[in-house]
Order: structure tokens, then sequence, then C-alpha cells
């Protein structure tokens, strides 16, 4: 098994607080709304906490697809959100599972910073990927971009 773990940071004109509320509190709701390729999310097990496994569905290629996504920690205080992903088709077939620890800051004129730490988990004698990692960082660039444009897109969402 071996590791590849990378960190990231974007950048958002949103405030923490109201980015994380569409990003964690709301994503069910909101991610579907703000992603055109997401369908729906729903919890398949759990009850919203850590250990919950959520499935997300959308459309890739004209295909019905889906992703598992389990959430490991929640830090509200913090603006802190820790998941995986554990299946589907977010998941290549070398590798065990993407790990995301992500956490808000503020950011300059009232927006934020989006830190991410990305640990790709690889099976048995499989070597992390670096193409791999690099289309993990794109997805989540282009997730984190939806979910800002959205609420740019609707001021009055809080």
């Amino acid at each position: 098994m071996g590791i590849f773990t990378f960190e990231d940071e974007s950048t958002s004109t949103v405030a923490p607080a109201r980015l994380y509320k569409a990003l964690v509190k709301d994503a069910d709701t909101i991610i579907p709304k703000a992603v055109e390729a997401i369908q729906s999310v729903e919890t398949v097990e759990g009850n919203g906490g850590p250990g919950t496994i959520k499935k997300i569905s959308l459309i890739e290629g004209g295909e019905t697809k889906y992703v598992l996504h389990k959430i490991e920690e929640i830090d509200e205080a913090n603006l802190g959100y820790n998941y995986s992903i554990v299946g589907g088709v977010g998941l290549p077939d070398t590798v065990e599972k993407i790990t995301f620890e992500t956490k808000l800051v503020e950011g300059v004129n009232g927006g934020s910073i989006g830190k991410v730490t990305i640990k790709i988990e690889t099976k048995g004698d499989a070597k992390p990927n670096e193409q791999e990692g690099k289309a993990a960082k794109a997805r989540g660039d282009a997730f984190f971009k939806a979910i800002e444009s959205y609420l740019s897109a609707h001021p009055d969402y809080n």
C-alpha cells in the first residue's frame, strides 16, 4: 500500500461561515443545484455524523454513475470537514480510498481560503499515481468554484 499526499488552497469571495454552511450543513440540497452533473445526494448509511456514507449520483459521459462519500470528521467550530471517497467512479481500480481533510479560514475582504490535504491510499503494491492526484485536485477545484458561483448568484442564501 502506498500513500500519495498533497495540499492545495482555493480562494473564494464568499465568507467562511456561509461557504461552510453550503458545503457541509446544506450540502445534500445545495450541491445538486450548484453542480450541473450531480443529480442527487442521499444518505445510505448513518445519521449525518462521522461514519455516514452518502451516495452522490451524477451524469458522466451521458451515463448515470455514483460516488460513495464517507464522512470522517466534522469540526463546525473550526470550519473543518474531512471525508473519503470509498467507492464508485471517483475511485480508480488501484485506489483503496481518497481522503480529503478540509478547512475554511478567513481570506481577504471577507472572503475565504479553502485549505485541503488530499491523501490517496493505493491497494496492495500499487504505486501512487500523480495523474490521479491531479485529477482529484481538478475535480475539487471545479466543485469549490461551482458552490462559490451558486452562492454569488443567490445572495439571499444564509
